[in-house]
């Protein structure tokens, strides 16, 4: 390994016990007379120090590691993304990216990914998960120049691993890493062109990438870490089998990161045959974050369109995403929204990967103030300064609910989630209010209450008044069984 501001910092510092603290390990005293040769006297001075001040960080892998810690002094800053020591490079992307403090999973996961530890990182959309697990990528590769491909990242959508490459790029821009972009529904011409450019890091979905293995474009052999975003999702059945074939063309010693907003229980059990001995960190479960404020709407769903327009005309809605169930009522939304005046645009899966990109430009760009989506833009879509979510059919699955409102107040911003829900959904809430561990409040709009929602609609935890009668309401008599037999001959005479 390189090592970098280890010897930049060694000739600004006096070599005095009070200055320095090494944290010995395997190999400690090699690494340290790399590190620091002038002051290779005290190899092996332990020290107490917090390692929030630490200064320079230097690890030998393989050999072992070590840590050196800095006190009273001032020449190297604690604040911010230089606590953890990284390349000199790298932070200078960082704060050419604006990222002025560590987010919590970053402050959390960095440190242990960055001593080659396996991580199981659990926090909500949009909290910083990309530059939590990019960071120590970048810096492992750093360390040493060797063709690649040497990192792979998988996630479950286009769109999340069009923002994932961006983000790399955007961190690395002060270094020469190069990276590969691998998804479906484009021509594979210039994805096979960019891997022959030995590419150090790889961000893939699942099916593309089988497919350039199997026509040999690809060889997965010198992989030194792998990340799943989204874990939850790429574990789904649906993407076990192709995750499982990947798994299978990785060198067995490599570091696993896995990053979701929720992992269930049951996938939980599936990404222990990934992870070894990770580092957990479960910042928070299914909840919405904090920044966020959800509702329902009970609504009758003949008035739900009615309901959106009254939403989205109100005056603090900037801009919103629209969730449906299906494609076409996607599609015939968006199209109904633009009739009646608004900049609306539809994102679904029947779109070709040019009219999906154009769309996510425009919204970008506020060329658009609607997007008008399926659940394939629920994760990993990050467009900053949505204002409102509103789930226009409730989502699939309780979990679902988070990755959705979740494309709102991101980045610690406040956000809207308006959620409608007619006479048949109430099965759905009460499994999502167990979910997520709370209650979620009620709005009534007078106009478009439905009464029936409302009144089955109990908030979690309410008392259950199930099988007695409203005393505003007389329970009408049965007819005796002669009385209906009457009933009956009178209808057939008439």
């Amino acid at each position: 390994m390189g090592v970098r501001t280890g010897a930049e910092a060694a000739k600004r510092l006096q070599p005095s016990p009070s200055n320095w603290a090494l944290l010995s390990g395997r190999g400690a005293n090699r690494a340290f007379t790399q590190v620091a040769p002038q002051i290779s006297s005290y190899p092996k001075l332990l020290c107490g120090l917090d390692p929030s001040t630490r200064g320079v960080r230097e690890s030998a892998r393989g050999a072992g590691e070590i840590t050196i810690y800095m006190s009273n002094t001032q020449t190297v800053s604690s604040a911010g993304f230089d606590r953890f020591g990284l390349h000199p490079d790298l932070v200078r992307g960082v704060r050419a990216a604006g990222f002025a403090v560590p987010r919590p999973i970053q402050a959390e996961t960095i440190p242990e990914a960055l001593e080659g530890a396996d991580i199981l990182g659990l926090a909500q959309t949009g909290t910083g998960k990309t530059a939590a697990f990019a960071l120590p990528l970048l810096d492992r590769l750093l360390d040493q120049n060797h063709p690649g491909p040497r990192a792979l990242v998988l996630a479950p959508t286009r769109e999340l691993a069009t923002q994932i490459d961006a983000e790399i790029q955007l961190l690395a821009k002060f270094t020469r890493m190069k990276t590969a972009l691998v998804f479906g529904g484009v021509s594979t011409r210039s994805q096979i062109n960019a891997l022959r450019r030995r590419p150090e890091v790889v961000v893939a979905c699942p099916g593309r990438l089988l497919d350039l293995m199997g026509q040999g474009a690809l060889r997965l052999s010198a992989i030194e870490t792998l990340v799943l975003d989204e874990a939850d999702h790429m574990f789904d059945m649906g993407f076990l089998p192709d995750i499982r074939r990947v798994l299978s063309a990785l060198p067995r010693k490599r570091q696993n990161l896995l990053f979701s907003a929720t992992m269930p229980k049951e996938i939980r059990r599936l990404a222990d045959d990934v992870l070894h001995h990770p580092h957990v960190v479960e910042l928070s479960r299914s909840a919405p974050a904090d920044t966020i404020e959800h509702a329902l709407y009970p609504v009758k769903e003949s008035r739900k369109r009615d309901l959106l327009e009254h939403i989205l005309s109100s005056g603090d809605c900037d801009s919103a995403i629209v969730f449906t169930r299906t494609k076409h009522r996607a599609r015939r939304l968006a199209g109904q929204l633009v009739k009646s005046g608004h900049e609306a645009v539809g994102l679904q899966g029947n779109m070709s990967q040019s009219q999906r990109d154009r769309a996510m430009q425009g919204f970008r760009e506020n060329r658009f103030h609607v997007l008008v989506a399926t659940d394939i833009a629920a994760r990993g879509i990050d467009v900053s300064g949505v204002s409102h979510v509103i789930n226009y059919d409730v989502p699939n699955t309780p979990d679902a609910y988070t990755h959705r409102i979740g494309r709102t107040g991101r980045s610690e911003r406040d956000g809207r989630a308006c959620t409608f829900v007619t006479h048949e959904d109430w099965g759905w809430v009460r499994a999502t209010e167990r979910t997520i561990g709370q209650p979620i409040p009620r709005r009534q709009i007078e106009q478009f209450t439905e009464e029936e929602a409302t009144h089955r609609g109990r908030p979690m935890g309410a008392r259950n008044t199930r099988g007695r009668a409203d005393k505003s309401e007389k329970r009408r008599p049965r007819p005796s069984q002669g009385r209906r037999r009457r009933s009956k001959k009178a209808t057939r005479s008439a």
